[in-house]
């Protein structure tokens, strides 16, 4: 009771000083800036979405939106006071477009982000295990659209021990390309062109990552995990839409271009 007595007495001696309703309870009315620097990782029915965090000291959160189309409307998918979402609903296969709004404790709301940020969920899998197929032929290759160790004639890759040297090979309909040690399968991105490409086997090193393209035009990536003269174990993700080279992220930066702003700013729908 002796705080809300002295609360009553603030308030009797400030309408006292000449303050109105309106001084006291001034409402904010300028929304946050959009968020900047959005990116978006492809992941196996999921897409990672982030951003940098916006600097005004009022913002509560932020919108996540997409849309289907880069000219379609964006739909509001969820909410998050982090500069980070993830869109378990993403389907492999469908590309989806993503814009983010940040929002202040008065329920302003920015424009929508103005990256054009894009993603095409594909599967993947880690710790697969083939054989060498001169000994182990029926355990010897991976079909990607399958997800399955298979006969090697039946793979888009296969597994080699040639007297010592090993190796990952690819039939002569196919290409494959070594893209150098990386810390995991999603240091690369996308597919380099392999239209020039000539490779059909290549030295199998462990910790390097290699992109095929299979004999149908889709894209993959296997990153070798261990090596042994009977098996290589490896990761691998694949994308199912054909001629479609990315395999972890698409983003095209569009910041400061006027005519994308303008259209960014009339494309949101809640």
């Amino acid at each position: 009771m002796k705080k809300f007595s002295y609360l009553l007495i603030i308030a009797a001696g400030l309408m006292s000083s000449g303050c109105s309703r309106n001084d006291l309870f001034e409402y904010d009315t300028e929304p946050p800036l959009e968020p900047i620097n959005v990116v978006a990782w492809s992941g196996d029915n999921r897409v990672d979405i982030s951003w940098d965090e916006n600097t005004e000291r009022d913002v509560a959160g932020y919108n996540v939106y997409y849309s289907t189309s880069y000219n379609g409307k964006y739909t509001l998918i969820g909410s998050t006071k982090d500069n980070y979402y993830v869109d378990y609903k993403a389907v492999n296969g469908d590309t989806y477009y993503y814009a983010v709004t940040a929002y202040d404790y008065d329920n302003n709301e920015s424009e929508l982000s103005r990256d054009v940020v894009y993603s095409t969920p594909r599967p993947e899998g880690l710790n697969k295990v083939i054989a060498d197929y001169i000994n182990y032929p029926d355990i010897s290759g991976y079909d990607f659209s399958a997800y399955s160790v298979v006969n090697y004639k039946d793979g888009d890759f296969f597994f080699e021990n040639s007297q010592g040297d090993l190796y990952l090979n690819v039939f002569d309909d196919s290409r494959i390309v070594d893209m150098g040690a990386t810390k995991d399968i999603y240091d690369i991105t996308d597919s380099p062109s392999l239209e020039n490409s000539t490779a059909l086997s290549l030295k199998a090193i462990a910790g390097h990552t290699y992109v095929i393209r299979t004999w149908d035009s889709h894209y993959a990536k296997v990153r070798i995990y261990s090596l042994s003269n009977v098996k290589c174990t490896f990761d691998w993700a694949y994308q199912l839409n054909k001629g479609v080279r990315a395999l972890k992220t698409n983003t095209i930066r569009s910041r400061n271009t006027k005519e994308l702003v303008k259209e960014f700013l009339n494309r949101k729908s809640k």
